[in-house]
């Protein structure tokens, strides 16, 4: 529902709050004139734009995990932990909440199935988003074309599908751990469209897959695809391809970059709480060459450290480096070493299209290393 529709349900105790805020000159014993207020201060731009304008990052971060989010309502706890979450001052969570009703962005539920449920409305929602959007890309810092950059079209699928051909050609043999042995993992890697090197020992990681403490990124990526989806299953010392996975050879059929994308945010959804929404911001804010530093300086208040992963390298090395992996992006570099980034058509079209539900993640086993004093991974 839109804004008037959820005017009309809420009881005139909620109203008068709103037109309140507003400094709206009506009735407040008129349920009609109060609406008709409300909706004359609201639907003026200035007073919308301003009320944007003052939200604080904590507020911000509330909305951020809404904004992106396809659902009608949403339960208080979901809004509490929310709040929780992108509270980083000494404010109450319930205060996010009492604040947002009392402006008219959310609204409680009218009927006996909704009425324990939270919305926000359908305009209002659409406003913020593109009010946040115009000012943020304000601050972006556009260039022209790099002289070089790196765009990895759609090589991952094929990769995927050259992995699998590994596999039953030679069947690697596994350590006890469960991983490949450095010759089988040299060859492979020397193999793929987009080659990477094997990890340099001393770095510690955990968290972005199943089996990313002991492959690069993209392999890791690729590998952890593959297994979730029973392409291949690790015997007692060797990895083979199950039924599925023959067929998929058999017939050539790699995955979509649309697959592997909702993979991709599935998987990262852990150590990236918030990953879906920073990469429509990305989406919304790189239509063309733009520094990555002024989309750091943005975004970086939206990310949270994970473990050793400070916010900067999650959202360069994390997100953006995997979204160039995955096809969606490119990243170049200018002759003084700014680096740029831009968001490709299809890469567009790919998250605007692709929408994965906040409790549809892939949940990896706790790595008891977590428990120790690691040493940061620097690659």
């Amino acid at each position: 529902m839109n804004l008037a529709e959820m005017l009309s349900y809420a009881d005139i105790r909620q109203l008068s709050r709103i037109a309140m805020h507003y400094e709206c000159e009506c009735s407040v014993h008129s349920k009609n004139s109060l609406i008709q207020s409300i909706l004359a201060a609201v639907n003026r731009r200035e007073v919308f734009e301003q009320t944007v304008r003052s939200l604080s990052w904590d507020d911000v971060r509330f909305l951020n995990a809404i904004l992106f989010d396809r659902r009608d309502a949403f339960s208080l706890e979901e809004l509490l932990a929310w709040a929780k979450q992108g509270n980083r001052s000494d404010g109450s969570p319930r205060d996010t909440i009492v604040k947002f009703t009392q402006i008219g962005w959310l609204f409680n539920g009218h009927s006996l199935q909704t009425k324990t449920l939270f919305a926000i409305p359908r305009d209002v929602k659409q406003r913020i988003g593109d009010m946040l959007a115009r000012q943020w890309r304000s601050n972006m810092d556009v260039t022209g074309d790099p002289p070089v950059y790196r765009d990895e079209h759609d090589f991952l699928p094929g990769d995927c599908l050259r992995f699998l051909e590994f596999v039953r050609f030679h069947e690697p043999q596994l350590t006890a751990d469960g991983y490949m042995y450095k010759r089988h993992l040299h060859q492979l890697l020397s193999s793929l469209q987009v080659e990477e090197a094997p990890l340099a020992k001393g770095g510690w990681r955990f968290g972005y897959g199943r089996r990313f403490k002991e492959y690069p990124n993209r392999f890791s990526l690729i590998y952890d695809y593959c297994y979730f989806q029973q392409l291949i299953e690790e015997g007692k010392d060797r990895l083979a391809l199950t039924e599925r996975g023959e067929q998929a050879v058999a017939e050539g059929l790699a995955p979509s970059p649309a697959d592997l994308y909702r993979f991709w945010i599935r998987l990262y959804k852990g150590p990236v709480r918030n990953i879906q929404a920073v990469v429509h911001w990305i989406c919304r804010l790189c239509p063309q060459w733009t520094t990555v530093a002024s989309l750091k300086k943005t975004l970086i208040p939206l990310v949270d450290a994970y473990y050793f992963d400070q916010p900067d390298d999650i959202l360069e090395q994390r997100v953006l480096k995997m979204m160039m992996h995955l096809g969606l992006l490119q990243i170049g570099e200018h002759e003084d070493g700014t680096a740029v980034v831009q968001m490709k058509p299809v890469g567009v079209r790919i998250v605007q299209g692709t929408y994965v539900e906040e409790a549809d993640r892939i949940e990896l086993p706790d790595d008891q290393e977590k428990s120790r004093r690691p040493v940061p991974d620097r690659r």
